[in-house]
């Protein structure tokens, strides 16, 4: 020991007893060779050549994880100037000083106090001192060294990412990578087997195995099919120590989904659907839905239907709905029960994507058999034709029928049909159509100049159900006649100069013509005939529908006639050929050798320039004078017109109005002259309107000169358009109808009075076995009223 005093010189020592072997360094913080080092702690004597030495930093190594109750020992600090009586004080600084390390200041011991952990700190860097107690001077220079912890087996590997979520397809080959997972261990692994891992599996065998190295998780079983299983829970373990006995482990779950694939072809659960629809199903309505059930999700369970065959292949469709994958079956076109009561489908549905490695499970189709019944409803009445274009002069007579509109119930039933006009469609009531032929017939005068054309709707309504009403677009074309005559577009007035001379143009005109001819107008002019013989004017006709005014004479003069009225007769080509009279008006004019207008006589077309204010008043009142006697006439003249006039003193609310008179019966042929109904056009030819006689309440009835057959015959539909056209444009006509018929009633009759005034006057039951004499017309009547002859027959 006094060589190694010796060698050490005033350096200070360090010891250090654990596992490994002992070394010693100098914290002096100069390095001690390796080899001298050794020498000193086998007490060796040695020479003291320097050579190449490797050098070895002071170091302290203590275990982790000390559970003793006493400060684990560390080292022992020691300097050559310790005599071992105490006058050397060791200080301890730096990293856990005195928290974790504590150095016994008279020996240099340094123990641990603290529970330590590798995982935590692997190392701690202080620095030791030696001090002269008594005087506190350094006796050795401060030196740094290292306390390192030495690993034990204290940490399980642990799974930092788990629990895992993994997916893999169904049917995947055995030894498929699904996942893998990765353990760590906290100790360290460059010391023993502490941080080496091993892995294996504890749940989900037989399904899938785990690499004990890598912890890539594979499939382990063939086939495994989504539809029989779709989720696993999988435990891994990981074992450190290289899984030997006594190695600490962890675990971690894995839950791997199985992904769908197309391995199963779709099936139609029915093979036979039947369904219904109304035959008034709009197109595009749904009838109903197929379904073919596949047990594969997502885009592997898309389905496609498609009608393949049946004779419904024209009047159905079928579409797919992306959400539900069921096939819808909709109306292509308009349905009939009259013309097909029902229809047979056939329906394919396919898997659009297909795996071709699984295609020996299909095939991936299948049909089935759908079956549609048509059923009947109550439709509205069908026209035939679906449009109506009629033609007719603007001049035809007010009841002429244009055109006879059909329609017919499509239901087997073929209920009676009643015909109307859309009143909205003809807001001026020009047309009527007969309730129940259909015979379109005009209500008032056409005028193709006001109105050339005519759309008009017409309705048709079953009679047993009024709610079914069908409707027919009729257009109406006005044909044109010639019924206006030629005249002149505006008012012509033409000068002549006093030195116009023979032949000068003067004015050239024109005419116009609210008709439109097919061959297009073309006029004729001419001097009207009272002044054919114009000595002053002619006209020429230019046969391009003008004309034009010449001079016959000159030396016109002012002074003997200032303004000249040519009458000027304008014919145009139609048939009948219409014409009318148009006047020029000629003023004659002071001119220059250039034929300027100098001056003309104003006397003839103006008044004076300015009037006063008194001149003005006078005008005025005068024109509110003759405005009020015009009020005043009219009003006299309406009061005059008014038949009815009620009396002041008669108190209205109490008038008794009588209605318990009766018909003349079949003996009245004095009422009323029926002739005139079988010809309306000669009762409108006549010169002047008859006037109305309104008839008392007595009147005789009209039914021996009116024929069974009347109430079919057109001619009474013409009449009473004509009448009422009348009564609607006579403006003075009273509120009520003045006509009254009683048709087979009253005395003359054979069935004498059907009147129930005086039915009450007995009380005895009524007898009205005289029904049976009166003929056939009262059949029905005696068979509801009459008594019976005997007991009904049972068959």
């Amino acid at each position: 020991m006094s060589n190694a005093k010796n060698w050490l010189g005033l350096g200070m020592s360090l010891y250090f007893w654990g596992l490994m072997d002992l070394t010693t360094t100098v914290l002096s913080g100069t390095p001690t060779p390796q080899g001298e080092l050794e020498a000193l702690l086998s007490d060796k004597p040695q020479s003291h050549q320097r050579s190449k030495r490797s050098w070895v930093w002071n170091q302290f190594f203590v275990l982790e994880e000390y559970t003793g109750t006493d400060p684990l020992y560390v080292g022992k600090l020691h300097s050559d100037m310790d005599r071992g009586d105490g006058s050397i004080k060791y200080i301890l600084s730096g990293e856990g000083a005195g928290i974790v390390f504590t150095i016994d200041d008279t020996t240099g011991d340094i123990h641990a106090i603290q529970r330590l952990d590798r995982e935590e700190r692997a190392q701690y860097t202080l620095r030791a001192q030696a001090l002269d107690r008594r005087t506190g001077r350094p006796m050795e220079p401060e030196s740094e060294f290292i306390i390192k912890i030495q690993d034990i087996n204290d940490n399980e590997p642990k799974f930092l990412d788990g629990p895992y979520v993994a997916t893999v397809p169904e049917m995947s080959p055995v030894g498929t990578s699904v996942i893998q997972v990765t353990a760590t261990d906290a100790d360290d692994p460059t010391y023993g087997n502490s941080a080496r891992v091993v892995y294996s599996i504890l749940q989900g065998q037989p399904y899938f195995s785990v690499d004990s190295k890598t912890g890539v998780i594979r499939t382990a079983l063939m086939n495994m099919d989504r539809e029989a299983k779709e989720y696993y829970e999988v435990i891994i373990q990981a074992k450190d120590m290289g899984g030997q006995l006594g190695g600490l482990a962890g675990t971690t779950t894995v839950n791997i989904t199985l992904s769908d694939v197309n391995d199963n072809p779709p099936r139609f659960p029915q093979k036979h659907y039947q369904m219904s629809v109304l035959e008034s199903a709009p197109i595009s309505s749904t009838v109903g839905r197929v379904f073919a059930k596949d047990l594969d999700e997502g885009i592997n369970a898309e389905m496609k239907y498609a009608i393949v065959d049946g004779d419904g292949a024209d009047a159905f469709d079928i579409s797919t709905d992306p959400n539900f994958q069921v096939g819808i079956i909709t109306v292509k076109k308009p349905l009939s029960f009259e013309s097909k009561k029902s229809y047979t489908l056939k329906v394919e549905g396919a898997n659009p994507h297909l795996e071709m490695r699984f295609l020996n499970l299909g095939p991936f189709q299948d049909t089935t058999t759908v079956h549609i019944s048509v059923e009947d409803v109550d439709e509205p009445p069908v026209f035939e034709p679906g449009f109506y274009f009629v033609e007719v002069p603007e001049d035809v007579a007010i009841g002429t029928t244009i055109q006879i509109i059909s329609a017919k119930d499509p239901d087997v039933t073929n209920n009676s049909i009643r015909y109307s006009i859309d009143r909205s469609s003809d807001s001026g009531r020009f047309f009527y159509v007969d309730i129940t032929t259909g015979a379109l017939m005009t209500a008032r005068p056409l005028d193709r100049e006001e109105f050339s054309w005519h759309n008009i709707t017409v309705l048709a309504m079953e009679m047993n159900n009024p709610s079914q009403v069908g409707s027919v677009p009729v257009t109406i074309k006005v044909l044109d006649v010639n019924d206006n005559a030629p005249e002149f577009p505006r008012f012509y007035e033409a000068f002549v100069c006093e030195n116009a001379k023979a032949g000068q143009l003067i004015q050239t005109v024109s005419a116009v013509d609210q008709d439109d001819p097919r061959n297009g107008q073309h006029f004729y002019y001419s001097l009207a005939p009272e002044a054919a013989n114009n000595p002053n004017f002619t006209i020429r006709d230019n046969q391009d529908n003008t004309a034009r005014i010449l001079t016959r004479r000159s030396g016109f003069r002012q002074q003997e006639q200032s303004v000249f009225y040519l009458p000027i007769l304008i014919a145009d080509s139609g048939q009948p050929v219409l014409s009318s009279t148009g006047t020029l008006t000629i003023q004659v004019c002071s001119c220059d050798d250039d034929g300027h207008v100098m001056s003309c006589s104003p006397e003839a077309y103006m008044l004076p320039v300015s009037l006063s204010r008194g001149a003005l008043i006078a005008i005025l009142a005068c024109i509110f004078v003759l405005l009020v006697l015009v009020l005043l006439i009219l009003s006299m003249r309406r009061h005059r017109k008014q038949p009815y006039i009620i009396d002041d003193e008669e108190n209205i609310h109490e008038n008794i109005v009588r209605y318990d008179d009766e018909g003349g019966g079949e003996e009245d042929t004095e009422a009323f002259d029926i002739a005139a109904m079988w010809n309306p056009r000669e009762a409108q030819a006549g010169t002047a309107p008859k006037t109305r006689q309104d008839m008392l309440p007595e009147i005789e009835s009209l039914s021996r000169y009116v024929p069974q057959t009347c109430a079919v015959n057109s001619t009474v539909h013409s009449y009473v358009l004509a009448k009422l056209y009348e009564a609607d444009m006579d403006l003075w006509a009273p509120p009520f109808d003045s006509l009254q018929t009683y048709m087979f009633e009253g005395d003359g009759s054979v069935a004498g009075s059907l009147s129930s005034l005086q039915s009450a006057t007995s009380d005895s039951e009524q007898n009205f076995d005289f029904l049976t004499d009166w003929g056939p017309r009262f059949r029905k009547l005696a068979e509801l009223y009459g008594a019976s002859e005997g007991p009904a027959p049972l068959w």
